[in-house]
């Protein structure tokens, strides 16, 4: 289950981060960022549809 702070915190519209931002459940959620931040930029990117149509015909 969540920690109860986590709880207190949003229903307080303040996300755990900025209502203790040096506290270890800031810091888990700093941690998990990284790691899906990181696992992200290794997928490749399809830059495909950024490029124009190029349609090569015999006059």
């Amino acid at each position: 289950p969540l920690d109860i702070r986590i709880r207190e915190q949003a229903d307080g519209g303040k996300p755990t981060v900025v209502a203790e931002p040096d506290g270890r459940l800031a810091q888990i959620y700093r941690e998990i960022a990284r790691k899906a931040a990181a696992r992200l930029s290794l997928q490749a990117r399809d830059y495909s549809s950024r490029f124009p149509k190029i349609t090569i015909s015999n006059s």
